[in-house]
């Protein structure tokens, strides 16, 4: 007996359908990843489990009984707790760790009024010891990573005695790291028979922890695929259309092609593939952690190597030894971790906007040494109007910025100089939905150069890029309808 099961739901607002005879089981033990694109009723499908609405028609049985709960605190009490992909309302400022861990205990009328502060660093530690978590109880919540955040509300949704949790889109904020610090947390949680049904269109996500993948589009389940996950596919049920269509607005690029690999092998055993990027035109690479979008993007910019294969550049053969012969030829890249790759140390010098921006060009713009502040500050100023920077001005620490802004520092010190080539590795990784909007924006803007992009989230690469590629073990395997071949190379 599945340990849930909802049947045939239906939810509307007004004239919009959200979710239509959608129809979903989940085992004990089990990761099941909803997968949609926005609008597709992920969300009013979590609402109605977490309490928080009612469907309109059909029925959900929990454990082998019906289930219906009128508010998320009924949804936790039957053992379905939610968290949600903000963990802004799992703590605030001033709050330690445990406070946080506590707080619906603090709220509880059947508990003490009052407590002491060593009777919630014991109840505090307790959950964490139940939950397998390691965290420093004292410590003030707002100085958690994103991560350790997320820890925090599945500790306090473990301690509710979750049979079910939901996660909404738990790395959307996280790096690399977190990410898969969180995937072998919740691997944990499935090998002690925790459910999960986690949201998401990550593939990384997806290929880490998913036992199935359901699609879900225009409200309906309309697949579901088991392991191993044909993303391609999974990414076209998605969207409703081959990866080939181009988005309304798809440019071609113009000429020939900027840059070129032929018979190009990441590994000594992968496969070889072909690959041409034409001025203008923005082409994402997307496909699971591991698949090897990262080592293609570091052999283009010099980082690495090529196992096999050749690449020209503008008609010229291209092979560059170090970041700064790429940089030199017009090759930029902004790696996938901001934070080591493009920031410097907070209390360093060069921890400024303006500073930031003008790192890789220094020599370039001050052939002599000396650097003009004067030249660094307007070129900033520049673009903290043009990106939408939000920040107190050019002089302002790059920490002092949320994610979105720090990402558009980054983008900005390639927006700077003319270029060739931009790689971009995972540039939406921890940027919330306004600033994404913004970099999309000045990503596309730009016709004078050829934008690589590598992602793990195909929305994303949907959203952005003019051609969608697919890459699966270090080769470039999906992307175009197969009357449509010759799109790969060109």
């Amino acid at each position: 007996m599945p340990l849930l099961e909802a049947q045939a739901l239906s939810r509307s607002f007004g004239s919009t359908r959200a979710l239509v005879d959608m129809s979903l089981t989940i085992d004990s033990g089990e990761i099941v990843a909803l997968m949609g694109a926005n609008g597709a009723g992920k969300s009013t499908f979590v609402k109605i489990l977490s309490g928080i609405l009612t469907a309109d028609s059909g029925s959900v049985t929990f454990k082998g009984r019906p289930y219906i709960a009128a508010t998320p605190s009924e949804a936790a009490a039957g053992g379905i707790v939610t968290v949600h992909q903000s963990t802004d309302l799992v703590g605030i400022p001033g709050l330690t760790v445990g406070d946080a861990l506590l707080l619906n205990r603090f709220v509880d009328p059947r508990r003490p009024f009052f407590v002491s502060r060593a009777s919630v660093r014991r109840e505090a530690e307790a959950m964490l010891r139940e939950a397998g978590f390691e965290l420093p109880v004292e410590r003030d919540f707002a100085e958690l990573s994103a991560a350790d955040r997320q820890l925090v509300a599945i500790a306090r949704a473990l301690a509710n005695k979750a049979e079910l949790l939901i996660l909404d889109e738990p790395t959307a904020s996280l790096s690399a790291v977190e990410s898969r610090r969180l995937y072998g947390t919740l691997r944990e949680l499935k090998s002690r028979g925790i459910a999960i049904l986690y949201i998401s269109h990550r593939t990384a996500d997806l290929e880490a922890l998913a036992d199935r993948v359901a699609v879900l589009r225009g409200g309906r389940i309309v697949q579901t695929f088991g392991r191993p996950v044909d993303f391609t596919a999974a990414i076209e049920t998605m969207i409703g259309r081959p990866l080939a269509s181009a988005r309304p607005d798809a440019r071609r690029g113009e000429g020939g092609p900027v840059l070129e690999l032929s018979g190009a092998r990441l590994l000594a055993g992968s496969e070889p593939f072909d690959l041409a990027l034409r001025r203008g035109e923005v082409v994402a690479i997307t496909g699971v952690l591991g698949a090897g979008k990262s080592r293609l993007l570091s052999a283009i910019f010099g980082h690495g190597r090529l196992a096999g294969g050749t690449m020209r550049l503008e008609g010229r053969p291209y092979a560059p030894s170090s970041p700064r012969e790429a940089i030199e030829a017009g090759v930029a890249m902004a790696g996938e971790d901001r934070h080591r790759a493009s920031l410097m140390p907070g209390g360093w010098p060069g921890e400024s906007i303006a500073a930031t921006i003008s790192l890789p060009h220094l020599s370039r713009w001050y052939p002599s040494g000396l650097v003009g502040r004067r030249k660094e500050r307007a070129r900033a100023e520049d673009a903290i109007a043009r990106l939408g920077i939000r920040a107190s001005g050019p002089a302002a620490s790059v920490w002092t910025l949320s994610g979105g802004n720090q990402q558009k520092v980054v983008l900005a010190r390639w927006e700077v100089e003319p270029g060739k080539v931009l790689l971009l590795d995972e540039p939406f990784q921890g940027v919330d939905v306004g600033a994404r909007h913004d970099i999309i924006g000045a990503i596309r803007s730009r016709t004078d150069r050829a934008t690589l992009i590598a992602t793990s989230d195909p929305e994303e690469a949907i959203e952005v890029a003019d051609r969608v590629l697919v890459m699966d073990r270090h080769t470039i395997r999906g992307g175009m309808a197969p009357e449509r071949k010759e799109d790969l190379a060109s």
